[in-house]
């Protein structure tokens, strides 16, 4: 009997549900940078080691008007090798999404700070590897990104952020 409710309200759920939640309106670069400080010393003495390298990936979210968001990505990549600069990449990614009216309010932050990013990333990332390509290095192929820990992460800092405000 409770596994008939647990399916009817699953079923309520899904019903209640647009079938397209997300309307991609529009993507686009925003800003691209790249730079390679030391390319020159790079290629006339190849390095015996790979290079340190760090990705940085921040989700920003801002709304429009009729239910759009603008969602940006930035990613910023860095590669050192013996303290000197490989190369620095920075890339700030966005979409315009039309968000359904039928979205609960409660599921609509979740849906533009996880969802939309992860439609952005395969574009995101190719750009990035294809910038590092065309500066002369290998291709940095980023690995996928967990937006639901990412969501869950900021989610928390701003509860640590609220409880602190509150003392």
């Amino acid at each position: 009997m409770a596994n008939d409710k647990k399916q009817e309200t699953k079923a309520e759920f899904t019903e209640s549900m647009p079938s397209n939640p997300i309307t991609i309106k529009a993507q686009y670069t925003k800003d691209l940078s790249f730079e390679n400080p030391n390319i020159l010393k790079l290629l006339s003495e190849p390095a015996a080691q790979s290079p340190d390298i760090s990705v940085n990936v921040h989700v920003e979210a801002k709304p429009l008007e009729n239910n759009d968001f603008e969602v940006t990505l930035n990613i910023q990549a860095k590669a050192s090798l013996e303290k000197a600069e490989v190369f620095i990449a920075e890339l700030a990614y966005a979409g315009v999404f039309g968000i359904a009216e039928e979205i609960p309010e409660e599921s609509l932050k979740p849906l533009v700070l996880i969802e939309c990013p992860r439609l952005l990333f395969p574009f995101a990332r190719n750009i990035i590897a294809e910038i590092t390509r065309d500066g002369g290095v290998p291709p940095l192929m980023l690995n996928p990104v967990d937006f639901v820990e990412m969501y869950r992460q900021q989610a928390n800092q701003g509860n640590q952020t609220a409880k602190t405000k509150k003392n």
